[in-house]
């Protein structure tokens, strides 16, 4: 099955990633799957975080392959609404400091999620976008009951029907 794609929105030197699915799961299971760590830890890699507005977040990406150091993501949580908005700041050594938020809306039949990530210069959103659908494409199969499909492999399949920007 082919995910709708991300978007870019670029205001000058920056840009906002959008990634909007359409999930056929219960908020509550979605939630869950974005905010438990061990449930997260299926789909995205090792996290810690304390539940409430103000707590610390701190990511390890099973993938891509590269030194923990890169991949270690830290932050604060900025908005904890259960079971509707979770966001957090994303501070990564690889790049530029920005915003994560996820936003659920109910729909018949499942879920809308409403991916964001803001505050990275269009030239690290370019290279994140392709990574960020291969993780949430891992998410969706998580949610299936399903072996989340290889990062590196979805990577290298979605990559190329992403634009350049310019």
């Amino acid at each position: 099955m082919t995910e709708p794609l991300g978007t870019l929105d670029i205001d000058g030197e920056h840009a906002t990633m959008t990634f909007v699915r359409h999930l056929p799961y219960p908020i509550e299971a979605v939630w869950a799957a974005i905010t438990d760590p061990d449930r997260r830890a299926a789909w995205f890699g090792e996290t810690s975080l304390e539940p409430r507005q103000g707590g610390r977040i701190e990511m390890v990406a099973t993938d891509p392959p590269a030194p923990v150091e890169q991949k270690r993501m830290t932050g604060r949580i900025l908005v904890w609404d259960p079971p509707k908005v979770f966001e957090h700041e994303w501070h990564q050594r690889i790049v530029n400091d920005g915003v994560v938020r996820y936003e659920l809306a109910e729909e018949p039949g499942g879920t809308v999620l409403t991916f964001t990530h803001r505050g990275l210069t269009v030239r690290n959103a370019k290279g994140f976008i392709p990574g960020t659908h291969a993780f949430l494409d891992r998410l969706g199969a998580y949610l299936e009951g399903a072996c989340p499909p290889g990062w590196e492999a979805r990577y290298a399949e979605v990559a190329p029907l992403y634009p350049t920007w310019g």
